[in-house]
């Protein structure tokens, strides 16, 4: 056992002794073939420069749904935290008063339409006589008038019919969209009357970030309205769709509110919690390489640097992250060719140098 860990331990220092060589000798023929690995040039890229505040997620669909009608709760199907479905029903009450009601108005639209078919009835057959001149003027205007009384009642009845319908409707409450039920204002068995709050909710399909921001970024921040939530590190952004930047400012704190409108497509956010918002404020070139050509050892950052197909490992500094990419601060220059994988460069150098490695017995 110890016999493979001392060859294992030169197998892996191996590599580290090509990022110290300096050696005169000149390459061999097998040092000066291609390299049996896929390579990079390094180049610079312009991207924004970025000024990052801190910003509370918002969703944009949220509201508290309040009572219509007085009755009784009997029925809360959904608990805080379940999802509800739109058009489900969320609070149902009882309507014995609203049905009877329902139904009285239903019998007075029956009686209006009777007196209405009467007096229409009784203007024809007054008409075809009053058109032969054998009745007066001042009769036919009389059941002209009735005619018109019974069809301004008959319309009442059926606008009352559907107020009181309108109400029993009200008695079943449905969700507006689809969301997070998060909290319940009354319990089953309640009694509630118009007004009162039930329940509150909110949608996750569309959300947005508001930040507060200091004056004297906000000329910048119009200028170019772009701006990007930033999660994992930086592994993660989220374009915004729309910057909105509120035309008053804070009086006390003297900070202007943006509002970062997001695409539906946005996932890993919750309403209420705090993320790191970048607001592009100007461009610059940055050295931009993918964060799998970067070899992590211990505190070392590094990549392996292809230099006359003599590969080396190279220390970098690096600096902030764009997706999938790193800015290098320091060790690599533009135009440098590097391994774009290191595993396959570190494997590369241990199979050339293996012939020289010492086994420790």
């Amino acid at each position: 056992m110890y016999r493979m860990r001392g060859w294992i331990l030169v197998a892996v220092l191996a590599p580290t002794l090509v990022l110290g060589g300096c050696s005169s000798e000149k390459p061999t023929a097998r040092e000066s073939a291609k390299v049996p690995f896929a390579t990079q040039v390094v180049k610079q890229q312009v991207t924004p420069r970025e000024q990052v505040w801190d910003g509370t997620v918002q969703a944009v669909h949220r509201a508290t749904l309040s009572a219509q009608t007085a009755g009784r709760v009997i029925k809360l199907p959904y608990e805080v935290n379940d999802y509800v479905p739109k058009g489900a029903v969320v609070v149902r009450f009882t309507d014995v008063e609203q049905g009877a009601a329902v139904r009285a108005a239903q019998a007075k639209v029956r009686a209006a339409q009777a007196a209405y078919a009467e007096a229409q009835a009784q203007y024809r057959r007054i008409a075809k006589v009053y058109a032969r001149s054998l009745v007066s003027k001042s009769q036919m205007d009389r059941v002209t008038a009735q005619r018109d009384t019974s069809r301004a009642a008959l319309d009442s009845a059926r606008q009352n019919l559907r107020a009181a319908s309108q109400t029993k409707d009200y008695t079943v409450v449905r969700a507006p969209y689809a969301g997070i039920l998060t909290r319940r204002f009354v319990q089953v068995g309640e009694a509630v009357r118009p007004g009162q709050p039930l329940i509150s909710g909110l949608s996750l399909d569309q959300l947005r970030v508001e930040v507060q921001v200091p004056q004297s970024e906000v000329v910048l921040i119009r200028k170019y309205h772009r701006a990007w939530v930033v999660l994992g590190g930086g592994a993660k952004r989220i374009e915004a769709s729309k910057v909105i930047v509120f035309p008053y400012a804070d009086p006390q704190t003297h900070t202007f509110t943006v509002r970062l409108v997001l695409p539906t497509v946005a996932t890993g956010l919750n309403p209420g919690e705090v993320v790191r918002v970048a607001f592009m404020v100007g461009s610059r070139p940055r050295l931009l390489i993918p964060g799998s050509s970067i070899m992590h050892r211990g505190e070392i950052v590094g990549v392996y640097v292809d230099h006359d197909n003599q590969v080396i490992l190279r220390q970098i500094r690096l600096g902030d992250r764009f997706g999938d990419a790193y800015e290098v601060l320091s060790g690599l220059d533009p135009g440098e060719r590097i391994a774009k994988n290191p595993i396959a460069a570190m494997d590369y150098l241990i199979t050339r140098h293996q012939g020289g490695a010492k086994r420790y017995d």
